[in-house]
């Protein structure tokens, strides 16, 4: 992933450096384990932990492959020239390359799914707060963009919080289905190497034993992952794209924060772009397109190929790099969003009182008028306030029909903004406890 939207943390899972000490700490308690079995003496397995200290030759490395044109044998060359060639000859013995790359592969994702996971949690933690400051900051609500009832922006707030808090449970079950090792051998039959080695490294890795595998872990595991990581990213747009809404000129309800000295357009200096969500919408796609991939590489060939292998190596880092920089972004765009009350209430009233339309044609229903008569006693009324911009409840009062149903009294009183917002609270209690 490039440097733009990448974090050091994450970023550091995936280096080189990375990979190769996860690969010796697999080799390393492995010879452990077989020295415990007899399989290899003792003497070989302790001279292996010479190098825990060593800082790998990257480079040296990648010389190595280019003769052997394999990158596990090049790691084993290379370890051996730290550890010495007699002493390292029982180095990954029994075991097959999977063993190495599937297990390290894991380990990568368990490390980027914690990091993703204290991501989402400081994410709920600003969304909470602006869900209980806004709470009661009323605001009219949309359907096909278009003024539908009123509402409030702790509503708003609050209900991302409950997408994001289920993407929680999401993440925390892809990280416990991806946190399985395998150290099987050729096929996966343990047929050169005992399931004891196995149990032994993943415990010390921090992983469960695959119940079964092949010569490879099964990628139902890591297509379940992805997508998980799919889910998070479409809802971070989700959050973006209301933002964007919010911030238009015409609305202006809500805006991201504009710092001092910032720029919004090269050409007109009045602008002030949402430019942090309109990025966040498309890293979101650039998550989301190594769902398919990883659902593609479940199928392999019998007991093994590696046409899993190239795509994994690209959606792994970018996918948890990118997301990772995504939900820290989305974080700091609502933890600094600008919020416009007043500008909330002007945009409800831009069609004075229409947005009570349903509430005065239930109450023209239990006043004994047929559904259908009241539908047309309301949306006459409602039309002339589309057309001229005139009041509703005025309207409501000058319809003989509407006021020999209702009242004049009874309509006043479906005009209290009250009604729409008496339910706020159970409404919190369930979403926040």
């Amino acid at each position: 992933m490039i440097p733009r939207y990448s974090r050091p943390e994450m970023v550091a899972i995936w280096s080189p450096e990375t990979k190769f000490r996860i690969w010796y700490e697999i080799e390393a308690h492995a010879c452990d384990a077989m020295a415990d079995l007899g399989v290899i003496p003792r003497e070989n397995a302790d001279a292996v932990w010479k190098a825990k200290d060593v800082e790998f030759d990257v480079a040296r490395i990648d010389e190595i492959e280019a003769v052997t044109k394999h990158d596990v044998i090049a790691f084993l060359t290379h370890l051996a020239e730290h550890v010495g060639s007699d002493e390292a000859r029982f180095v990954h013995q029994g075991m097959t390359s999977s063993d190495v790359l599937d297990t390290c592969f894991n380990v990568q994702l368990v490390r980027a799914a914690d990091i993703l996971i204290a991501d989402v949690e400081g994410l709920l933690a600003a969304l909470k707060r602006r869900a209980l400051e806004h709470k009661d900051t009323l605001r009219v609500g949309r359907s096909h963009g278009i003024h539908a009832e009123p509402t409030t922006m702790g509503l708003t707030f609050a209900r991302f919080y409950a997408e994001m808090d289920r993407n929680l449970t999401r993440l925390r079950t892809a990280r416990d289905e991806i946190s399985t090792g395998a150290i099987s051998g050729a096929i996966g039959t343990f047929a050169n190497v005992d399931p004891a080695v196995e149990a032994h490294v993943c415990e010390k890795l921090g992983l469960t034993p695959e119940p079964i595998s092949t010569q490879v872990i099964p990628r139902d595991r890591h297509a379940a992952f992805f997508a998980a990581l799919g889910v998070v990213a479409s809802s971070i747009e989700n959050i973006a794209t209301e933002i964007r809404h919010m911030q238009r000129t015409e609305v202006l309800e809500g805006a991201e924060f504009f710092s001092m000295g910032q720029k919004g357009s090269s050409a007109m200096p009045h602008k002030k772009n949402p430019i942090l969500t309109e990025n966040l919408t498309g890293l979101a796609r650039t998550v989301r397109m190594a769902v398919v991939p990883a659902m593609e590489n479940v199928a392999l060939w019998h007991e093994r190929d590696i046409s899993h292998s190239s795509v994994e190596r690209m959606i792994g880092p970018d996918t948890t790099i990118t997301l990772d920089f995504a939900l820290a972004r989305l974080t700091g765009v609502i933890d600094k969003m600008l919020i416009f009350p007043d500008n909330m209430l002007d945009n409800m009233n831009k069609f004075p009182g229409l947005v009570m339309s349903q509430r005065v044609l239930l109450a023209l229903t239990q006043a004994g008028v047929s559904r259908e008569d009241a539908y047309a006693m309301v949306q006459r009324n409602a039309l002339k306030v589309w057309e001229h911009r005139t009041d509703f409840k005025e309207e409501l009062l000058a319809d003989e029909d509407v006021v020999a149903a209702l009242g004049a009294d009874a309509i006043e009183e479906k005009f209290d903004m009250g009604y729409h917002t008496k339910h706020v609270d159970t409404i919190f209690k369930r979403v926040f406890g």
